[in-house]
C-alpha cells in the first residue's frame, strides 16, 4: 500500500485508452490521494475490492458526516443535501418507493417513444448541413425527450433544462399538483399514487426531491454515454463493421461500451467509512474516506480478457458502470433501452458516419461531475 499521495483526478484522455496511473494501480488495491480539496481520501481499484466496498454496510454515502473528505473546497456536489446520498434504512425507505413506480413494464412501454424520438431527430440531423455536434443535435435532445415522456413533463415544459435548479424545483412542485388533480399515465403519475397510498412513506418534500432529481438527473449522464459511444466505435473500425453486419450485436456492444467508458466522474463515488473495512489485504480505518474506481474496475484484466481492446460480443460483461449493491442505478434499464435503439438507428442512417475532428481534439467537460465530451462534431 503506497504511503505518498497523487493528486486526483488524474487527467483524462479522449479516447478509450485509460489513464496511466490507474492500470499501475491496480497492482497496490488502495492508494493514498490528495483530492480538489486538499483532503486525502484512499482509491480502490481492484474490481472485487470496488465491488464488494459497494456492498458493505459499513461504507456510507453520506458525505455530510464531520470528518468527511470534500471534492472540493467549496464541497460542490450535483445536489447540495442530496438524499441520494443516505445510507439504509432512510434510503432503502426512499428507493421503495420510486421502485414500485419505476418498473421494468414501464421502461419496456417507452421503446415505441425512443424509437419514434430517434428517427424524429435522425431526420432532423439528415437535413442539416456537416458538421453537426452530435451532442446538440441528437444525444441531449433525445435523452430529454425520453425522459420527459417517462415522467409526464409536457413538450412546453421542456425549456426547464435550461433553467436553474430553483425554476426546476419550482416547476415540478407545480406538475405534481397538477397531475394529483388529473393523474396520467406517467413516472411522476404513479409516484403519486403509490406516495398517497402509502400512508406517507414518502413526506411530501421527498417526492418533490425525488422528482426534481429524477428530472434533472435522468437524461445528462445517458446523452453523454451516447454521444460518447460514436467516438469509441469510431476508434475501433473492426468492430464497428462487426457491428454493422450484425445489428443483434447491438444488446452486447451498448454494455461493452459501457464498460468502456465510465462517464460519470469518479469523485462523485466518494464514501466515508464508519468501520474499519478490510480492502485488498489492508486495513482502512473508521473515519477514512474512500473512491471505489468504477472506471479502474472496469479494466481489471483478472475479470475482463484483454481489457484494453473494444470487443463488442465480450460476454459475460459485468461492469459496475452503473454501480453495484444499494446504490445501484435505477435508471439502467432505460438507459440500455436508449442506447440501444439509438446507435442502431444512427449506424443505420448514417453509414459513412465519421468525426469532423480528430479524436485527440475531443474535450471532456470541465468542472463536472459527468465527463461526457463538450461537443462531438460530425459529419457523413
Amino acid at each position: 500500500m503506497s504511503s505518498t499521495p497523487m493528486r486526483y483526478p488524474f487527467p483524462w484522455p479522449p479516447t478509450a485508452e485509460h489513464p496511466p496511473p490507474l492500470t499501475s494501480l491496480r497492482d497496490e488495491p488502495v492508494c493514498p490521494v490528495t483530492l480538489p480539496s486538499g483532503d486525502e481520501a484512499w482509491l480502490v481499484t481492484r474490481y472485487e475490492d470496488v465491488r464488494a466496498l459497494l456492498s458493505l454496510p459499513q461504507v456510507s454515502r453520506n458525505r455530510e458526516r464531520p470528518g468527511a473528505a470534500r471534492m472540493t473546497a467549496e464541497n460542490t456536489k450535483i445536489f447540495q443535501g442530496t438524499k441520494v446520498d443516505r445510507d439504509p434504512p432512510e434510503h432503502t425507505r426512499m428507493r421503495r418507493v420510486i421502485a414500485k413506480a419505476f418498473t421494468a413494464t414501464r421502461v419496456r412501454r417507452l421503446r415505441p417513444v425512443v424509437a419514434q424520438a430517434t428517427e424524429e431527430l435522425l431526420t432532423e440531423l439528415a437535413a442539416r448541413t456537416p458538421p453537426v455536434d452530435l451532442n446538440e443535435a441528437f444525444a441531449y435532445p433525445l435523452t430529454i425527450k425520453v425522459i420527459c415522456g417517462l415522467l409526464g413533463v409536457p413538450e412546453s415544459g421542456q425549456d426547464i433544462f435550461r433553467a436553474g435548479t430553483g425554476e426546476a424545483w419550482r416547476y415540478v412542485g407545480e406538475l405534481l399538483e397538477a397531475k394529483r388533480a388529473e393523474p396520467g399515465d406517467d413516472l411522476y403519475s404513479a409516484l403519486l399514487a403509490v406516495h398517497d397510498g402509502d400512508d406517507g412513506r414518502l413526506s411530501d418534500y421527498e417526492l418533490h426531491w425525488w422528482c426534481t432529481v429524477l428530472l434533472l438527473a435522468g437524461y445528462e449522464t445517458t446523452a453523454s454515454q451516447l454521444g460518447g459511444s460514436v467516438p469509441l466505435l469510431l476508434s475501433w473500425p473492426e468492430q464497428l463493421a462487426k457491428l454493422r453486419a450484425d445489428p443483434d450485436l447491438v444488446p452486447s456492444a451498448v454494455e461493452e461500451l459501457l464498460r468502456c467508458q465510465v462517464v460519470g466522474h469518479s469523485l462523485s463515488m466518494l464514501r466515508y467509512l464508519t468501520d474499519d473495512v478490510e480492502v485488498g489485504g489492508a486495513t482502512l480505518p473508521k473515519g477514512a474516506s474512500v473512491i471505489p474506481v468504477l472506471e479502474s474496475a472496469n479494466y481489471d484484466d483478472t475479470v475482463f480478457e484483454n481489457p484494453y481492446e473494444v470487443d463488442l460480443s465480450r460476454r459475460d460483461n459485468h461492469h459496475l458502470t452503473f454501480s453495484a449493491g444499494p446504490h445501484f442505478c435505477l435508471g439502467a434499464a432505460l438507459a440500455r433501452l436508449e442506447l440501444q435503439v439509438a446507435l442502431r438507428a444512427l449506424l443505420l442512417r448514417f453509414p459513412a458516419l465519421a468525426l469532423a475532428v480528430p479524436v485527440e481534439e475531443l474535450r471532456h467537460k470541465e468542472g463536472a461531475l459527468d465527463l461526457g465530451y463538450e461537443e462531438i462534431p460530425v459529419t457523413w
